[in-house]
């Protein structure tokens, strides 16, 4: 479903991902770990079409994102949930949410898809006219994956979802993460927490100084004695 192959960025001279290849196949959640600085954000932001690659190929439903800009990634169903939640917090719960349907024809229905991330965080229902940056950080997390859900994602990719929250909310975000790959939406998760993240995923890769060091089934990974003591901290 989404290839990349040979992909290199460079920031100001200085390679952040060096000739990354990653496969997401069609309704599997897809965990990337590795440490502070390995690129992983960058990986996101330049599969979204935030960073433009300087060598390699990137393939979403066989055609290639190059010349896509990121609005465009959008439509063609990559949604991207940025580190950090980003949720407009000037605007209502209610009014955050809908805007995450911005991308998709006006004749479409957002109502079920605005049932259904309701159903996953009932948190939000008590709130939906409550301004976005009143939230805790739990709450704007839960809005922004909300967020994210209304454009209707053939891959949803996130960002350190779990960073920062109390081990409650955490718990809470991959039991939703569980339900959205069960619904048959392909998820692409950088995480901080890799313990979780490698229990939650079918496939994963180690991204360290911006190249892929292991991949491979996420339950082989976790077990793997290399892995657990370069990641996990055992």
């Amino acid at each position: 479903m989404l290839t990349l192959e040979d992909v290199h960025v460079s920031y100001s001279g200085s390679e952040a991902l060096r000739g990354v290849d990653l496969t997401l196949s069609e309704g599997e959640l897809v965990a990337v770990i590795g440490p502070n600085g390995a690129g992983k954000s960058t990986l996101l932001r330049t599969i979204s079409g935030l960073v433009r690659r300087s060598v390699g190929k990137i393939t979403f439903d066989g055609h290639d994102l190059a010349a896509l800009e990121a609005d465009e990634i959008v439509r063609r169903g990559i949604i991207h949930v940025p580190e950090g939640r980003m949720v407009l917090g000037r605007m209502s719960v209610r009014e955050n949410l809908l805007l995450g349907a911005y991308s998709r024809p006006r004749h479409e229905d957002s109502a079920k898809d605005f049932d259904y991330v309701l159903t996953l965080f009932p948190r939000l229902s008590e709130r939906l006219d409550q301004l976005a940056g009143l939230l805790s950080g739990g709450e704007q997390q839960m809005l922004a994956i909300g967020r994210g859900l209304m454009g209707r994602p053939k891959v949803l990719m996130l960002d350190e979802p779990s960073l920062g929250l109390a081990p409650l909310v955490v718990t809470t975000i991959f039991e939703v993460l569980g339900e959205i790959r069960a619904r048959g939406i392909t998820v692409l998760l950088v995480e901080q927490n890799a313990e979780r993240a490698l229990a939650a995923a079918d496939h994963a890769y180690v991204l360290d100084l911006g190249s892929v060091t292991a991949h491979g089934i996420a339950a082989d990974l976790l077990k793997d004695e290399r892995v657990r003591n370069a990641y996990l901290g055992i």
